[in-house]
């Protein structure tokens, strides 16, 4: 995913005029994304092409007796199976990016992953919303196409949001205010026919659905692809730097947990719940990995206590990159996750574990004291120095020199492997910094294994033991879920009315009556704010007369609408009844409703179907 906008407001030019942009929106990366939308939608098309012509070549292979014809196809599957891998190498690459994301820092630090954004397509939802205000509240809807438009651009703004926290503050907004889309528009007996169209994060492949989860899902994974790729952005070369990548991870981790966790049967396999336990583990990975940069970025003059404890931490990120990896072989992703996530996850690997060899080396050499010493490297599981034999004359920290050469040996070993996986892949090949980090890192090792190479150490180790890590680290992850609370909205079709009574689950029957004054007054009681309720009607009374009944809702005095009106508002307004009276709207909230639906019976297996009726019930109105 390309992602070339600015991360700051910025205005749109047209025609001379300068008109403001919604914050957090960068509307500059639209045309980026859509030309690269468009080059996926091409490269997916040429892929069923070319898989439709192999299924169509192995059919007539495994048909035909003809050895001619056999060899004729043969040559053709292979030239159709290049294509493929050509077309597929492709497609990752424009599916895998992760050059674009990362820190324009000039310091050297490991890249991360971050992951692009979900995309979706425009859409017009004026005709289906107006209609739906006409036939359920009964509204006039042209005077609602304020509203209707606000949330539109809303959405459109939300299609392309900064990286930065004003974007995330964007989308929130955005996920917000479908809590109220869905409470006032989307009636489960009736659809508005809105399709959402969202492409797959990694392959662009689009899915279609008219459900509004679908749509909260989406937005709520593109919350969390924005903080890994705010995350992906720190300058990790300064603790601050390191404590906002840390906490953009856990955020992301939370917020692919809470998707996990609320969404099923998702349509598209970025959101599957393999997928999203597999971005879970790899947020989580990527935030130990910064845990362990802040132990090395605090390391001074080597000191012992320091490289035991970097060593550890090193060893911890190895061990969960390596749960990453097994959470990406699993079979439904094995073939889903760009080949450039699983080579940077076996690279860390080797890397991470290649650092904990290199700084256990480097304590067990560099050491002043054989006791402290000792008890450190119980704390990490290292094997004490007893195993070995050797005379009473003999220095004990010549035994650590061993040991410490022996875990360098092994530190060598593991950089030159990920140094090869990391030849191996094409993307990663092009990530110059990588490539610079491993480098670096490997020639750390080989300088001091050089440094305390002797030609008469007969006594060496034939093997280093790996280092296990403890329970207990430095900061453990901690995966944040989602605070929506933090953004408040205010509900953009208010004027239709108190939730609470105007939603679309509720149906109602609007009435008008005329209200007169009485001897013994209105003859009724009310209660409650937002809209009013009637609680009592006195038999025989005035409001009696007019039509009044008790439940009914009071939205409107002499055609002055009081849907949102408080209590002594509408006690104020009929106080000021005269003789002639006083023109009301209220409205009856409908208790129950009667749907017909098919049962089987036994004694009707052998007659045709029967329809019956099932009473829905409804909870009385508060």
């Amino acid at each position: 995913m390309c992602d070339s906008g600015s991360d700051e407001d910025i205005t749109a030019e047209d025609g001379g005029s300068t008109e403001s942009v919604r914050k957090g929106c960068d509307p500059l990366v639209s045309t980026q994304r859509s030309k690269l939308q468009q080059r996926r939608a091409k490269l997916n098309q040429q892929i069923n092409r070319e898989l439709r012509l192999r299924s169509g070549a192995e059919n007539l292979y495994r048909a035909s007796g003809n050895q001619k014809v056999k060899e004729t196809v043969a040559l053709e599957l292979s030239f159709v199976n290049s294509n493929l891998q050509l077309l597929k190498e492709e497609l990752e690459e424009l599916n895998s990016s992760m050059n674009v994301y990362q820190t324009e820092s000039e310091t050297v630090s490991v890249p991360m992953i971050p992951l692009g954004l979900k995309e979706t397509k425009e859409i017009d939802m004026t005709v289906p919303l107006q209609d739906f205000i006409s036939e359920h509240y009964s509204e006039d809807a042209s005077l609602y196409l304020n509203e209707i438009r606000d949330f539109m651009e809303l959405r459109q703004a939300m299609r392309t949001p900064s990286r930065n926290e004003a974007g995330q503050e964007l989308l929130k907004e955005y996920y917000n205010q479908l809590y109220f889309l869905d409470q006032r528009f989307f009636s489960p007996h009736r659809s508005l026919g809105i399709h959402f169209h969202w492409y797959d994060s990694l392959t662009g492949v689009p899915s279609v659905q008219r459900a509004l989860a679908f749509e909260k899902g989406s937005v709520l994974f593109n919350i969390g692809a924005l903080y890994t790729q705010i995350g992906a952005r720190q300058d990790r070369s300064t603790l601050t730097g390191i404590q906002n990548a840390i906490d953009a991870f856990q955020r992301a981790a939370g917020a692919f947990l809470y998707l996990q966790e609320n969404f099923s049967h998702a349509p598209s396999l970025d959101m599957s719940s393999p997928a999203l336990s597999m971005l879970v583990r790899l947020m989580v990975a990527q935030v130990q990995e910064c845990v362990c940069e802040k132990v090395i970025l605090n390391m001074q003059n080597n000191d012992l206590n320091v490289l035991l404890q970097a060593a550890q931490e090193a060893a911890r990120v190895s061990d969960v990159y390596s749960l990453v990896l097994q959470a990406m072989s699993v079979p439904l992703l094995k073939d889903y996750v760009p080949f450039s996530w699983i080579s940077m996850v076996q690279v860390k690997t080797h890397h991470f574990r290649a650092l904990a060899h290199y700084y256990t080396a480097v304590a067990l050499c560099d050491c002043s004291s054989g006791e402290l010493l000792n008890i450190s490297c119980t704390q990490i599981n290292v094997e004490p120095p007893s195993i070995y034999s050797f005379s009473a004359g003999e220095n004990i920290l010549i035994l650590f020199h061993f040991e410490g050469k022996a875990h360098l040996r092994k530190a060598i070993i593991r950089h030159e492997e990920a140094l090869r996986l990391h030849g191996v892949c094409k993307l990663l090949r092009k990530m110059d910094i990588l490539q610079e980090v491993l480098s670096h890192a490997h020639a750390c090792s080989l300088e001091k294994y050089s440094e305390i190479d002797q030609e008469d150490d007969f006594c060496e180790v034939a093997e280093a033991p790996e280092i296990q890590c403890e329970s207990h680290t430095q900061q453990k992850p901690d995966i944040t879920t989602p605070d929506f609370s933090g953004v408040r909205v205010t509900d953009i079709f208010h004027r239709l009315g108190p939730l609470s009574v105007f939603a679309a689950r509720n149906r109602w029957v609007r009435r008008h009556a005329c209200l007169v004054r009485g001897e013994a007054g209105l003859g009724l009681t009310l209660r409650g704010d937002s809209p009013v309720l009637v609680a009592g009607v006195l038999p025989g009374g005035c409001a009696a007369e007019a039509g009044l009944r008790e439940a009914d809702y009071i939205v409107a005095v002499n055609g002055a609408d009081c849907r949102w009106a408080e209590h002594a508002e509408v006690v104020h307004a009929l106080k000021s009844c005269t003789e002639r009276g006083l023109e009301l709207d209220v409205i009856t909230l409908q208790s129950h409703e009667i749907h017909p639906v098919k049962t089987i019976l036994k004694s009707d297996i052998a007659l045709p179907w029967k329809w019956y009726f099932k009473i829905f019930w409804r909870s009385p109105p508060p």
